[in-house]
C-alpha cells in the first residue's frame, strides 16, 4: 500500500517535471543547442569585464588591439623580416601569369620590411652593409614604382636580390636564429 501511494505522488510530479524541461527547452532557442541554456548577454559582458580586469591585476600584459598598437612596438626583428622573406624561396612566376603580380609584390615588401629590420637592428647597420646595399640598388632600381609592369620589368633584380641576401643570411646565423 505504501508502494501504491508512494507512485500516485510521483506519477504527477515525473509528468510536471517532464513538462517543465520542455519548457525549459522552449527558452534556449538563443542557444547554440537545446542542452545549453541561453546566457542574457548582460552576464557575458560582465564575466568578460571581470577576466579583463583580473588580467591587468595580474600584471599580465594585453595583446595591442590594432595594427598602429602593434606598429608602436617597435620594428620587425631581422629573423622575422628574414623568415618572411624565405618564404618566397621556393615561388615563381611567368610574366604574364595571374601569380606575377602577387609574387612579385611579395618579394618587394619582404625586401621592404627586411631593409627596415636591419636599419633598427641593435647591431646598426653597419653590420648589414652588403644586403642594405644591395636593397639600396634595387630601390634606386625601380625608383619607388611598384607598379606589377615595374617590377615585372625587374624581376630579375628583385629575385636576384632576394637569393643573394639568402645567401649572405645562410653566412650569419646569429642574425635569424
Amino acid at each position: 500500500m505504501f508502494i501504491r501511494s508512494a507512485l500516485r505522488a510521483a506519477v504527477p510530479a515525473v509528468i510536471l517535471g517532464a513538462g517543465l524541461v520542455g519548457c525549459s527547452e522552449a527558452t534556449t532557442t538563443n542557444g547554440p543547442g537545446s542542452d545549453v541554456p541561453r546566457v542574457a548577454p548582460e552576464v557575458n559582458a560582465a564575466a568578460a569585464s571581470a577576466t579583463a580586469d583580473g588580467a591587468e591585476t595580474e600584471g599580465e600584459a594585453s595583446p595591442p588591439a590594432s595594427p598602429e598598437g602593434a606598429a608602436a612596438a617597435g620594428p620587425e626583428l631581422v629573423r622575422d623580416a628574414f623568415a618572411g622573406l624565405q618564404a618566397t624561396l621556393y615561388d615563381t612566376c611567368t610574366p604574364g601569369d595571374g601569380n606575377c603580380a602577387y609574387f612579385l609584390g611579395r618579394v618587394n615588401e619582404e625586401l621592404t620590411g627586411l631593409d627596415a629590420a636591419m636599419k633598427a637592428d641593435a647591431k646598426g647597420p653597419g653590420h648589414f652593409k652588403e644586403p642594405l646595399a644591395w636593397m639600396g640598388t634595387l630601390r634606386t632600381e625601380l625608383k619607388n614604382d611598384t607598379s606589377t609592369a615595374n617590377l615585372e620589368k625587374h624581376r630579375t633584380q628583385l629575385i636576384g636580390t632576394r637569393d643573394r641576401i639568402n645567401t649572405w643570411m645562410q653566412g650569419h646565423p646569429d642574425d635569424y636564429r
